[in-house]
């Protein structure tokens, strides 16, 4: 990340790379920035001024500045990964650990491991490199496009060499476009799948030529963006055809380079179980002082020598703190993501299946019906216009009717939809000699408000409340016949029109969202209804999928505007003609208190003047409101922002085109799409319904707990093997090396593999998991369960002990060169049985998971490791027994007093884990 300096033309060009993204200096600003900074100020006007192309020394000057144009995945070599992967603290503390191991002569263990790394490495390496190279394939898109220079002539060249302000010339047929552009000249069909997820295509206009500030995200609908498939491209103009874009953004600054970005350097996840868990590992490093403390104290006393001192205290670090603990917890989330992906559901971002499990509130939009979409066609040349397309009357119509063909109408202006306009308007000409007209469509509202009043029928307002009380979604229509003398080309969004009527269509209730929403109802998550359709429409649309109940009594909110001719307002009233609660400005709005608390449902109108003028009873209707209707995009993702601040856990189901903001603005954001990733959020479902929401909250649940799981197993697991130890010290002994491996690699290792693979339970409970590791609960059952190991440890050894047969341990040695014996076979036996006993109490996941039988693998493997620990207890045989240094004690009574000891720990343990 060291400065580069370029002497570019008597300039000082200073700059450095950083996760992708170039950074240059800036002397006015006196600091090092986003080389996007230099064309953030870039008004549309701007824009259309690069039209006739940069000159070859201009291009060339952007070139040293921007650099290449490439989202240049990096490769590395299988040597610097190695490099860099054994620098990694985890085997950093692996090869310590194994050094250690060697010259305390535990070959074994140490060579296992030593294995067991190399060959994690190995498949680690492997990886790393298939998914870099995967990566770089995916991202990298080197193609020829034709731009236009400052002569005026088109030339050819590599996509690498594109800056921002280059004239690109976009060919009939389309292209993979290898940049983010302006939208000049000329009308372009889009697929956006990559990016929104949406799989619609797109028709994309020309930007408008004004002195605003140009901006990507509030001008999507005339901005092409790096990675789409341009399907078609049309009316350029005289003398050539296709259409006329200007560059904005390359390499990592364009969205397809966003994107790369996000899966390349996630950004950090703000979640307390992530927290907690860095908290704890230095609460055990704290535990593994105090042990190494401890066992100083003990050695010191039995005359140890200095290394021997070293070695000991040392290695109660490397028992204490398990260095594939962080690993552990990912483990259910690995488990979950590949159900998710069987089910349809992809993730780009598997820490967030975690964060699945504690939401509380989820927003849907359209998903939860059928909305339909309109469908655009470009057509020929028409006239001496210059034509987007042509439209007929339908053939099939007019054979039925018997009527003569109609004549066709060109679109030669488009002014596509706008959520913030709230309506979309076209400009066509017919053959003959005709008129132009002008088209509009929009929110009845809106449109009525733009037409001649004495075109706007009386019972314009009570129409469209029965409508849409009925649950059908409505669209005005009007036109206006245009001047003959007026300029086409220069024509802007039209008024004074003349009201044409009310196109309506019926909501179609998705057949699966009165179950899903019925679901969460019962989960008791709070659902909430987001979209920018009518209030009323959108309330019936929630009472048919069941989010608001048929019988509730609903409270409308409408929040005006401070404007020149009035203040601003807040305004409550009841429902289906009821009479109005409270009116006029804010020193009324206190009247209304009673009856926001004891209503059941509060739907909300105008958020954006809520939030403007009314920000102290905001929260009050956020706790309430059930609906948000007429909502811009910008205004989706500030009700999401909004809810977080109430301590929300915000989910949002969404399209990734108009919802894009909002979806990656919640905690868990889910794009229904036909791709398998897109930018627009964490994960991408095939379905085209909500269905996929309780499946996702389901699988979150599930991760949660088994992080939970294997957090407190592997914790226990430690805590164990250091009781063990300190215990074996006490008495100048310590675990053999067999007896390490046969724990870690054949008990421990095992479990903890199988725990994770449990599925979640096929119900949604009531309750969410617990997420921070350091609640009373948790440190509570992790206190009685390293109690009760403790005590089972010392119960094993003090019976051993008051045996008639026992013989004490009488010897100059310490450690393991004292095998075998008697303390250190008893303690062996009951710290056997406790690694599997844990494993039994914290694996208890329910209602969250399916009960641990379930886990057919898990459960047979436990069978199978309780029966492995009673034989090698009862009767282990001369061979294992030598093998694995255990004492041969010969008193059957006493072994099967260990077994029962062993049950007693789990039967404690177990009663208490289910009190807790």
């Amino acid at each position: 990340m060291t400065p580069i300096t370029v002497v570019l033309q008597k300039m000082l060009l200073r700059y450095y790379l950083f996760e992708g993204l170039r950074y240059v200096w800036l002397a006015r600003k006196g600091a090092f920035c986003r080389v996007s900074v230099l064309n953030e100020d870039w008004t549309c006007s701007d824009l259309h001024s690069f039209q006739n192309g940069l000159s070859p020394l201009e291009q060339s000057s952007r070139r040293h500045i921007y650099g290449p144009n490439l989202i240049d995945v990096p490769v590395k070599s299988y040597m610097r990964l190695l490099v860099e992967e054994v620098l990694n603290p985890f085997y950093v503390f692996q090869v310590f650990s194994i050094t250690l191991w060697m010259v305390d002569k535990y070959y074994y263990y140490a060579s296992c491991i030593f294995l067991i790394s190399v060959l994690s490495i190995s498949i680690s390496l492997y990886e790393i490199h298939k998914q870099s190279t995967t990566l770089r394939n995916m991202a990298q898109l080197i193609t020829n496009v034709t731009v236009r220079r400052s002569s005026g002539e088109e030339e050819c060249i590599s996509s690498v060499e594109l800056v921002p302000g280059d004239c690109l010339v976009i060919p009939q047929e389309g292209l993979l476009l290898p940049c983010d552009a302006a939208l000049l000249a000329g009308e372009c069909m889009v697929n956006e799948s990559m990016l929104t997820g949406e799989s619609v295509p797109v028709l994309k206009t020309p930007l408008p030529a004004s002195e605003g500030r140009y901006s990507s995200d509030s001008e999507r609908r005339h901005t092409l963006f790096c990675g789409t498939q341009l399907i078609q491209a049309k009316g350029r103009g005289t003398g050539g055809t296709g259409a006329i874009a200007v560059v904005t953004s390359t390499g990592f600054f364009t969205a397809k380079g966003d994107l790369i970005s996000s899966i390349l350097y996630p950004q950090p996840i703000n979640f307390r179980f992530y927290r907690d868990a860095a908290k704890f590992l230095l609460f055990l490093g704290f535990v593994a002082l105090i042990g190494t403390i401890y066992s100083f104290i003990v050695l010191r006393r039995s005359n140890a020598t200095v290394l021997e001192l070293v070695i000991r205290t040392l290695d109660i670090v490397t028992i204490v703190v398990p260095p594939a603990l962080p690993a552990a917890i990912t483990t259910g989330t690995i488990y979950a993501q590949r159900r998710l992906k069987r089910q349809g559901v992809f993730c780009i971002s598997p820490p967030r299946i975690n964060v699945c499990g504690k939401i509380s509130l989820f927003c849907f939009d359209k998903e939860l019906h059928e909305p339909e979409g309109d469908q655009t066609e470009l057509d020929s040349a028409f006239g001496g216009y210059r034509v987007l397309a042509v439209m007929r009357p339908p053939a099939q119509q007019l054979q039925a009717e018997g009527t003569c063909p109609g004549e066709a109408m060109a679109i030669i202006r488009r002014f596509p939809f706008s959520s913030a306009l709230q309506r979309m308007s076209v400009v066509t000409v017919a053959p003959g000699g005709h008129p132009a007209l002008a088209f509009i469509k929009g929110s009845p509202e809106m449109v009525a408000s733009l037409c001649l009043k004495e075109t706007v029928p009386a019972q314009f307002s009570s129409i469209l409340r029965t409508f849409a009380s009925d649950g059908f979604r409505v669209l005005a229509l009007g036109h206006k016949t245009l001047d003959g003398k007026m300029d086409l080309k220069t024509v802007e969004r039209l008024r004074d029109m003349q009201f044409l009527g009310l196109l309506v269509m019926k909501n179609l209730v998705k057949p699966e969202s009165a179950g899903v929403i019925n679901t969460l109802r019962l989960a008791q998550l709070r659902t909430v209804m987001v979209t920018g359709d009518n209030i009323l429409t959108a309330v019936n649309v929630a009472k048919s999928c069941g989010m608001v109940g048929s019988d509730d009594r609903v409270i409308f909110v409408h929040a005006t505007p401070h404007t020149a001719q009035s203040m601003p307002t807040l305004r409550f009233h009841l429902g289906e003609g009821g009479a109005t609660a409270a009116a006029g400005s804010v020193e009324v709005i206190t009247q209304v208190g009673p009856l926001i608390r004891h209503s059941p449902l509060l739907l909300s109108l105008s958020f954006a003047a809520l939030c403007d003028h009314f920000p102290e009873y905001l929260p009050k209707v956020l706790m309430r409101a059930t609906v948000y209707a007429r909502m811009a995009p910008d205004q989706k993702t500030q009700l999401v922002k909004e809810l977080q601040k109430l301590n929300y856990r915000v989910g949002m189901c969404g399209d990734g085109a108009n919802d894009c903001g909002a979806l990656r603005a919640a905690d868990v954001g889910v794009s229904l799409s036909e791709a398998e990733a897109s930018v627009a959020s964490p994960f991408t479902s095939k379905s085209d319904n909500i269905s996929c929401v309780p499946l996702l909250i389901r699988e979150g649940r599930c991760s949660l707990v088994t992080s939970f799981s294997l957090f407190r197993y592997m914790a226990l697991y430690s805590l164990i093997q250091f009781c063990s130890v300190l215990i074996l010290y006490t008495m100048k002994t310590n675990l053999g090396d067999l007896q390490f491996l046969f724990f870690d690699m054949f008990l421990v290792t095992l479990l903890a593999i199988l725990m994770g693979t449990g599925g979640p339970s096929e119900e949604l409970y009531p309750r969410r998991p617990p997420a921070s590791l350091l609640a009373l609960p948790v440190l509570g059952s992790l206190l009685i369960h390293t109690s009760m190991i403790v005590l089972g440890q010392l119960a094993a050894l003090f019976v051993t002990i008051s045996q008639d047969w026992y013989i004490p341990l009488n010897s100059t040695k310490s450690g393991a060169e004292n095998l075998p014996n008697m303390e250190d076979t008893c303690v062996f036996a009951l710290s056997g049985f406790q690694y599997i006993i844990m494993a039994i109490v914290v694996t208890k996941g329910y209602p969250h998971k399916k009960p641990l039988y379930h886990n057919v693998a898990f459960f047979c493997v436990l069978l199978v490791l309780l029966a492995l620990m009673s034989w090698l207890v009862l009767y282990p045989g001369p061979v294992i027994g030598k093998l694995l240094q255990l004492y041969n004690i010969s008193d059957m009574n006493f072994k099967m007093l260990l077994v029962a000891l062993a049950a007693l720990n789990l039967l404690v343990c177990f009663l208490f884990e289910v009190c807790i």
